[in-house]
């Protein structure tokens, strides 16, 4: 149960930044994340104490 509440809170939390985050803007090649999955990864990251 735990890890369905998480995956929740993860995919509610992209959402958020996905609708925040409205341009994109990248030089070269394509990135491989979007600008929100690079945020939110980083958010949850923190939430769950990973320091790097």
């Amino acid at each position: 149960m735990p890890n369905e509440l998480l995956d929740t809170f993860i995919t509610g939390l992209y959402v958020k930044i996905d609708d925040e985050i409205t341009e994109t803007r990248w030089l070269g090649r394509p990135p491989q994340l979007s600008d929100s999955e690079l945020v939110c990864l980083a958010v949850a990251q923190a939430l769950l104490g990973f320091a790097s």
